[in-house]
């Protein structure tokens, strides 16, 4: 049976562009592909039937030859191999629907004409130590960053200044090269242009061709009232340089707080642990805490304070991202046994003690309890 017409296959003028072959191609084997249509040979037999028809017309010369010579240009050789019929220009077809929809996704399309010959520069990490105070206050800090900007002599081009770009020869452009093995034909990256199609006339002295160079930049970061441990500032731009002018990756910079000697934090709420002498927690006082914002702020001891009890200072912890709102502070009263007793301090103890019957409910509670266990 005589083969039809390619742009008939594909449903398309015989003057249409590229774009036009290459939509009704990826619309007609989407329709037409075999595991779409499991057990249908005429499916099957249309997808082949199209996928040599793209085959042929996307490549310039052989579109030239086709509309020349029609289908005598491709006979004696010119035809379809491999096992039953996915020859070279299946592989060839089904590369090109997949670089279109999965190209951008991946990072970029590669081949016909230099696609990643703007590959994104590498994000970078910068960690930042800061302390509770800053934290607290936010201020603007001066960070020194190794990285790769773009060359000021090729103007990030890669090439000598008056030379510029030339097809790369082992590919003709495309970026990638063909390779036949037994019945497959396998498809590479170029490995002297590296995908991207073109080469460069002469390269940069200063940079090697890269369109970029190692160089320490000072940044400015505002570190904001409130940050946390462990909190992720974006520098958007800030990475390095792509190459050869390709955009450049982001700086991430990640904030760690050091240790406080007085306070602990959690969330936006302080914690402070004091220790406090026995009489005052019996008979009641009062201290002043130092506190963030450079003032200091009074406790008032109850009397009869017990170990461990907190006193909560409202707004005098750290300030909430963001907003106008403050934390709490809360201070941890840790009573202290007295020690190296002088006689009279002993006698006036010892006295205590004897005078003492229902000052320390909890404690004679938990012996009664012990006391009828043993007796038990």
């Amino acid at each position: 049976m005589a083969k039809r017409d390619f742009y008939e296959v594909l449903g398309v003028a015989k003057g249409s562009d590229e774009a036009a072959l290459k939509s009704a191609y990826r619309k007609l084997a989407m329709q037409f592909h075999p595991d779409r249509n499991p057990g249908n040979p005429d499916a099957e037999q249309q997808f082949k039937e199209v996928s040599e028809a793209y085959d042929t017309l996307k490549d310039p010369q052989k579109r030239a030859a086709y509309d020349r010579f029609g289908h005598a240009a491709f006979e004696n050789g010119g035809g379809r191999g491999g096992p039953q019929g996915f020859g070279p220009e299946f592989t060839s077809s089904m590369s090109d629907i997949f670089e279109d929809i999965f190209g951008d996704f991946m990072g970029g399309r590669g081949g016909r004409g230099g696609g990643q010959s703007r590959l994104r520069g590498s994000d970078l990490r910068y960690n930042l130590e800061i302390s509770l105070e800053e934290s607290f206050q936010g201020r603007t800090v001066e960070i020194d960053v190794p990285t790769l900007v773009g060359c000021t002599t090729c103007e990030g081009s890669g090439a000598k200044p008056g030379t510029g770009m030339s097809t790369c020869r082992q590919c003709n452009g495309h970026g990638k090269v063909r390779a036949a093995q037994g019945f497959f034909t396998i498809e590479r990256t170029c490995p002297v242009c590296q995908g991207r199609g073109q080469i460069l006339e002469q390269p940069c002295t200063d940079c090697g061709g890269q369109g970029r160079r190692q160089e320490n930049r000072t940044l400015s970061v505002d570190i904001p009232k409130g940050i946390e441990d462990g909190t992720r500032i974006r520098l958007a731009d800030e990475g390095e340089a792509g190459l050869r002018g390709g955009p450049p990756g982001d700086l991430y910079i990640f904030i760690s707080i050091k240790p406080h000697d007085l306070f602990q934090r959690d969330g936006a709420d302080l914690y402070a642990r004091v220790p406090i002498a026995m009489t005052t927690a019996a008979l009641g006082g009062e201290f002043e805490v130092p506190t963030l914002d450079g003032t200091r702020a009074k406790v008032k001891v109850a009397a009869g304070t017990q170990p461990g009890q907190r006193v909560r200072l409202k707004t005098k912890g750290m300030p909430i991202l963001r907003t106008k709102d403050f934390g709490d502070l809360y201070v941890q009263l840790d009573v202290e046994t007295p020690q190296n007793l002088s006689k009279r301090q002993r006698e006036l103890l010892e006295e205590f003690h004897r005078e003492s019957t229902e000052n320390s409910p909890t404690s004679d509670g938990f012996f009664d309890k012990l006391k009828k266990m043993f007796d038990a």
